[in-house]
């Protein structure tokens, strides 16, 4: 067993993890950086399209471009980093002692660690957990699985593809299967909005005539040794099927989009609280969790619109490890609760402490048009055109704000017609 010290220890390195170690090693700690793949870079590698850095490095870049970017830094200053490394655990000794357990090829580390930055990312939500019945042959992927296969393989899943979900990825891999001369039949949504970006419902699906079917579902998958049908039917307003309405889709291949969960099973076993409206931790402004010294960044944390996003956190997480290692942390008696309000699903972080800038991230339950998002305990507000499920809302609030609310603050959404 090999046995090494660190100040921070980083498990992941997509776009959180990789930006979370270059701002660790800037502020002068001992970094080091686990990757369970073979490869450096997360999800992004895989995003040959457009749409990444335009608010990070204020450039439209892909995925590879962007990551890219921070591999480069990573390069220039010498971050320390090992693939095919398997977290087996975390151990929890003091509060400046954290233990690390991994299993590499070299053997089993043993890593001591004053701060943890945990950025392990997002699993995809599979046709088990979404309850479709039927058959289960040859010609179901979930929209990661498919973007992996076409983009860094150079295999084509299917030729009639029928995509459950209208989550981001699955926008995205209908405009792939579009480009590569696939025929999309259709993109299915329980919902009665879409669960992905306008921008992507407007550039993969209707630049390319791609049917969106909303209120429908699909019930069941039938084929023998590869698909060859779903059966879809419409739903209720309880997005319960509606008898009479069944209608049969002729298909080769069924790609799941039905969203992300955090992958926090290292986490949960740790005994960090979790916030069942995000899946992910409960976490303060420094993205530090119930467990002092453990920080959370990137998917992991909650599900993001963009990689800008994530490596944003990954960045506030390593200040975060630097400001706890200094023992310059606020008391958790100091933590003042973020509320949810009106049509507010979920508000990241959870408590502020009102002594420095934060940036809340929310998404709504349902969607509105022309609505303020309002801190009512700060006067604060700000006007939406419209707010959607899909997209997040950034509100930005100095600390200067922050320090008149001598409680908790509520985050909420209020029609203007609704006002006195």
């Amino acid at each position: 067993m090999i046995i090494e010290k660190y100040d921070v220890v980083i498990i992941g390195a997509g776009p959180a993890g990789i930006a979370a170690s270059v701002k660790a090693t800037e502020l002068g700690l001992k970094t080091i950086l686990l990757e369970n793949r073979e490869i450096l870079g997360g999800i992004p590698l895989q995003c040959i399209h457009p749409g990444f850095g335009l608010h990070y490095f204020k450039e439209d870049l892909t995925g590879t471009q962007f990551i890219y970017r921070f591999l480069d830094k990573m390069d220039k200053l010498g971050v320390e980093y090992i693939v095919n490394a398997y977290v087996h655990s975390i151990e929890y000794r003091d509060y400046m002692e954290k233990v690390v357990n991994v299993i590499t090829r070299k053997g089993v580390l043993k890593l001591y660690a004053k701060a943890i930055i945990y950025t392990t990312g997002a699993r995809e939500r599979t046709i088990f957990e979404i309850g479709i019945v039927g058959d289960r042959p040859d010609g179901i992927y979930t929209a990661g699985e498919a973007q992996t296969m076409m983009d860094i393989f150079g295999i084509m899943p299917g030729r009639e593809i029928v995509i459950i979900g209208s989550g981001d990825v699955g926008l995205i891999m209908a405009r792939r299967f579009a480009l590569e001369g696939a025929k999309v039949k259709a993109v299915i949504e329980i919902m009665p909005y879409p669960g992905g970006l306008m921008r992507n419902v407007e550039q993969c699906l209707r630049d390319f005539n791609v049917p969106l079917l909303l209120s429908h579902a699909v019930v069941r998958v039938v084929g023998k040794t590869r698909v060859e049908k779903v059966i879809v039917t419409r739903v209720d307003e309880n997005l319960k099927p509606i008898p009479g309405t069944e209608f049969e889709i002729p298909c080769d291949t069924v790609i799941i989009a039905a969203g992300l969960r955090p992958d926090v099973y290292l986490l949960e076993k740790l005994g960090v609280a979790m916030d069942p409206a995000t899946g992910g931790p409960v976490v303060n402004e420094l993205l530090e969790t119930t467990v002092p010294g453990v920080f959370v960044a990137g998917n992991a944390l909650v599900v993001n619109d963009l990689a800008d996003y994530a490596a944003e956190q990954g960045e506030l997480a390593a200040e975060g490890a630097k400001i706890f290692i200094d023992g310059g942390g606020i008391p958790a008696e100091d933590w003042k609760p973020v509320k949810r309000g009106r049509n507010i699903r979920f508000a990241i972080p959870h408590y502020i402490s009102g002594k420095r800038d934060v940036t809340i991230l929310a998404r709504v339950t349902r969607p509105e048009k022309r609505v303020f998002v309002k801190v009512p305990e700060l006067g604060y507000k700000v006007f939406h055109m419209a707010v959607r499920p899909a997209e997040m809302i950034r509100l930005d609030l100095r600390k200067d704000v922050l320090s008149k609310a001598s409680g908790s603050i509520t985050i909420e959404v209020e029609p203007i017609e609704q006002r006195a």
